[in-house]
């Protein structure tokens, strides 16, 4: 293993963004252990400067953002390659037509750009290694990249978004074009050799994410509160399912039980969730805050008796590590990675995915069982801090990452 790891570029769809906090904070922890990391957005930022905290502000500023270049910085970056490999260029226009959106060439060729930008932003950093976190577009640029100045190439993959659409994402070429893997879980290690050839499942390898339990202050609760304090975090998505946890809260306040809810997050569907409350009376007993930043969320965990995310599809979720740390208790479904985090009775309860009363009974037994809240938010706790805790983790995708330079292309 070498003792000084190869300076990386690190490329995401959106960075900073309150959704990806998880990949600034294993950016900073890598870079804390002797890494040098550039890092790379195909997007702008979700928010402004202004309305970032300190840290973000500052990792924004030092990012490459690659659609900020316009078509004065595609054209400059397209002229440099032509003069130095014209017809590595060409190639990788070419196979960039082949992976569009929907099949479209322009939408391949777009990424072809992107991709020809990010290569000569890497050029001008000596940067010979580059990692993708997901295994959607960002993916596809980083194989042309690899395509036109041969860099090794690693993905960081976490699901399910890439699992539904497995051709339309050209899942099993980035397999076989990627160098490394690293897979958040192992549900997502079984998905991807389950479509790739063997031959690639040496380069699978499962390294979770996690949190710095320093961030969040375990408590515990108080047993002999009047009115339960729900909490969900996460986007308003129909895949997050929050809708099914407003019908659920019908259900339990017309059997007279005395809770309040509180869903932080902003997303498309926020307008479906908001009429469902309005229609089903729900105004007293659930509040809407829209997307907050990490300090706000941290208040809303301490004030929390019970967790809920009621996915329909997930990787695993860090907010759920999140709310354990917290000492939050919390109900989720057994769907994709959450198993290997939560186990039902154990260290959360589980509701099946879509079913409204299964939801409804999880949240009952919490509502109405203190000491089960308080045995479960204590097992979810010691289950964090052995298996999604950063400090360990990050060191385990450091020491991947090491041995880069001894195996990479």
């Amino acid at each position: 293993m070498n003792t000084h790891p190869p300076p990386m570029a690190y490329l995401v769809s959106r960075y900073p963004a309150i959704s990806h906090t998880f990949i600034l904070r294993e950016v900073q922890r890598l870079r804390d252990l002797g890494h040098t990391i550039f890092t790379a957005s195909v997007n702008p930022p979700d928010r402004s400067l202004d309305a970032m905290e300190a840290y973000e502000r500052k990792e924004a500023q030092d990012t490459f953002f690659i659609k900020a270049q316009g078509a004065l910085g595609a054209m400059v970056a397209l002229l440099y390659w032509a003069v130095r490999s014209p017809t590595t260029l060409w190639r990788t226009l070419w196979l960039g037509s082949r992976l569009g959106k929907d099949g479209s060439p322009l939408y391949g060729l777009a990424y072809a750009i992107e991709a020809v930008l990010v290569a000569r932003w890497m050029r001008q950093h000596d940067l010979k290694f580059l990692h993708v976190h997901f295994g959607s577009v960002g993916a596809t640029v980083g194989v042309l990249v690899k395509k036109l100045m041969n860099c090794h190439l690693s993905y960081t993959i976490h699901g399910p978004d890439e699992f539904d659409d497995v051709f339309g994402q050209h899942l099993p070429l980035k397999m076989q074009e990627a160098d490394s893997v690293i897979c958040i879980s192992q549900f997502a290690k079984g998905q991807l050799m389950r479509i790739s050839d063997p031959k690639n499942w040496p380069k699978l390898q499962v390294c979770r994410l996690g949190i710095d339990p320093a961030q969040f202050t375990y408590s515990v609760r108080p047993m002999n509160k009047r009115r339960v304090e729900l909490l969900c975090v996460g986007r308003l998505s129909s895949a997050k399912a929050q809708v099914l946890l407003v019908q659920a809260c019908a259900q339990l306040r017309d059997e007279g039980l005395d809770f309040a809810l509180t869903m932080v997050g902003e997303g498309p569907d926020r307008a479906r969730i908001e009429q469902t409350i309005a229609g089903l009376q729900l105004e007293p007993q659930i509040h809407l805050t829209g997307a907050l930043n990490q300090e706000a969320v941290r208040a809303h965990f301490a004030r929390a008796d019970v967790f809920v995310l009621p996915s329909l599809a997930e990787g695993i979720p860090v907010v759920l590590m999140e709310a354990m740390s917290s000492g939050v208790p919390c109900i989720s479904t057994p769907v994709n990675g959450i198993p290997e985090l939560i186990e039902h009775g154990r260290t959360g309860l589980l509701a099946t995915p879509g079913d409204v009363p299964s939801l409804t009974t999880q949240l009952r037994r919490l509502i109405q069982e203190p000491e089960l809240r308080r045995s479960l938010a204590e097992a979810a706790h010691a289950k964090v801090l052995a298996d999604f805790d950063l400090g360990v983790n990050v060191p385990k995708l450091s020491r991947i990452f090491s041995q880069f330079d001894a195996t990479g292309s």
